[in-house]
Parts: C-alpha cells; sequence; structure tokens
C-alpha cells in the first residue's frame, strides 16, 4: 500500500463511475476513510457533483463486500452466474415437479461453490468471514438466481447490503400439469380449444427449449467450478504456506526487536558508566595536579629552608 505525505490527496480519474466501482471493493474498516479521501480530492479539482456522488456511497457489511469482491474479480464467472440465472427464472415458469427438482440441485451446488470462493477471495484480502457473513453471501447469491432486480442490484458491484431471495422459492411453483387438465364435456373440442391446444402445445415446447437452456447453463456452470478447484486449492495451500512463512518472520522480527532492545539498553548502561568514568577520571586527576603541586611547594619550602640554615 502506499503511504501518502500529510496533506497530500489522490489523483480522482475523471470517470466517477470508475471511481465507486473501485470504492466498493475497498475493504470494509477503509472504506470511510477512502471514500473521504475521494470526495475531498474531487472537491479540491472543482467537481463538486463526483464528490457529492462519493461522499453519498455507503460503506457495505462484510458480505456484501464478498459478494462485490466476487464480482469484481471473477468476471468471466459472475457472466456467466447472471446467464444462468435468466435461464433458471425463465425455465421455472411452469415446469413440472422433476424438472424442478433438478435444477434446484443444481443451483444449491453452484451457490456453494460460489460463496466458498468468496470466502476464499475475503480470506486472500486479509478478512475471515464468519459463519453469519457466508450465510449472508449465500443468501445474496441464491437472491441473484431468483429474483431478477436482486441479479441487477448485484450486477452493479456496489451492494451495500446482503440480499434475501423471495420468501417463495422457484422449489414451491406448483407443477405444471395442473394446468392443463381435460376439461368434461365433447370429445369434439370446438375450434376455440383447439386453438387453446396448440397455444399450449407452442407454450410446451417453448418451456422444454428454455429447460434445455438452464440444463446446459447449470451443467457448463457446474463443470468450470470444478475445473477451477485444483487451482484454487493450490492457491489456497500457497496462501497457507506464505501466511506461515509471514507469521515466522515476524516472529524473527520480533525477537530482534526485543534483542535490539535490550542492546540499546546495555549500551545506554555503558554509556553512563562511561560518564560516570570520565567524571571519577577527571576527579582523579584534579587530586594528582593538587599533590603534585602541593609536594613541588613543599619541596621549594624545604630549599629555602635549607638555604637560610646555611
Amino acid at each position: 500500500m502506499i503511504m501518502q505525505r500529510k496533506g497530500e490527496r489522490d489523483e480522482v480519474p475523471d470517470d466517477v463511475e470508475a471511481v465507486l466501482d473501485a470504492l466498493y471493493t475497498a475493504a470494509p474498516s477503509d472504506f470511510v476513510a477512502r471514500r473521504e479521501q475521494l470526495a475531498a480530492s474531487a472537491r479540491s479539482a472543482g467537481r463538486a457533483e463526483d464528490a457529492r456522488l462519493i461522499h453519498a456511497a455507503r460503506r457495505p457489511t462484510l458480505a456484501a463486500w464478498a459478494s462485490n469482491l466476487l464480482l469484481r474479480s471473477e468476471p468471466e464467472e459472475s457472466r456467466r452466474f447472471l446467464e444462468l440465472g435468466q435461464a433458471l427464472r425463465a425455465a421455472y415458469q411452469d415446469l413440472d415437479t422433476d424438472a424442478v427438482k433438478e435444477l434446484s440441485e443444481r443451483r444449491r451446488q453452484i451457490v456453494s461453490a460460489l460463496s466458498r470462493q468468496a470466502a476464499q477471495l475475503a480470506r486472500a484480502a486479509g478478512h475471515q468471514l464468519s459463519n453469519a457473513a457466508e450465510q449472508e453471501v449465500q443468501s445474496t447469491l441464491q437472491a441473484v438466481l431468483t429474483d431478477e432486480s436482486a441479479a441487477t442490484r448485484w450486477g452493479t458491484g456496489r451492494l451495500e447490503s446482503a440480499l434475501k431471495p423471495p420468501s417463495s422459492l422457484p422449489d414451491a411453483l406448483p407443477m405444471a400439469s395442473d394446468t392443463r387438465r381435460k376439461r368434461p364435456g365433447s370429445t369434439h373440442a370446438p375450434a376455440s380449444s383447439r386453438t387453446a391446444v396448440k397455444d399450449e402445445s407452442a407454450g410446451r415446447r417453448r418451456r422444454q427449449q428454455e429447460l434445455a437452456r438452464a440444463r446446459d447453463a447449470a451443467e457448463v456452470a457446474v463443470r468450470h467450478l470444478r475445473e477451477l478447484q485444483p487451482a484454487r486449492t493450490d492457491a489456497d495451500a500457497l496462501l497457507q504456506r506464505a501466511r506461515d512463512r509471514h507469521g515466522k518472520a515476524r516472529e524473527r522480527v520480533s525477537i530482534a526487536e526485543e534483542e535490539l532492545k535490550q542492546a540499546r539498553e546495555r549500551l545506554q548502561r555503558a554509556e553512563q558508566d562511561r560518564q560516570d568514568a570520565e567524571t571519577q577520571d577527571a576527579a582523579a586527576a584534579d587530586a594528582v595536579a593538587a599533590a603534585e603541586l602541593a609536594a613541588h611547594e613543599a619541596e621549594q619550602e624545604v630549599q629555602r629552608l635549607g638555604s637560610s640554615n646555611a
């Protein structure tokens, strides 16, 4: 991280949308400080409206941040996921129970895999998701698959809080056969009935096509996630080894800092001893000089007395 000198401000890019996109992938703990810094820079550049938009941004929860991070860090997987949601929502309309069960199972697999990936991205960024936060990420991904408005919100990459799926999930949709019961009466259906049968047949074919597309999209998404899993496992292992090395390095730094502290204390004591010794040496030198002077004066007095007696 580049440290700024006091009073120094960032140059804010002209594209405020790009600024907001980057802001919402910043760690929640840094969000407010970063937001205010960017807003102040925009104001200083004379961009009052951009400053207002930046200042209006609200800090995301940890789960929302991890969901934003997933979208920005894995654009290809996120695109596939959004396309899968479109196919699923279309195919869930008027399907039979077996088809709903099949698609629901695949949906759960993909949501589980992507929520784990979001947690891994958060850990790599230095933030461990709690169990509650991981559940909120899963809830958000479920909402993206089952609700078009939720998919649109997640697609912006600027979630402020976790999303919730509809209270009635597609798993509980009525069976298509319930809407296609035979009507009692004449075995010779009128023209209007024959038209209705044709329309129903066309609708059935359309729904089957949508189901096929949803199955294909789900299969591609599951396969893609499985292909990426070994790489993620290796990345997790590398991350753990890096953390171990970092921990050992911090431990060595702590030991070195403690040894340096002790050495400085010893140096301080030695410096005090040196000053005391110099003081004593000066006092001793003064005493020797005084003694030499007294001896010289005594010698002169002896010589004077001897001369007078002679």
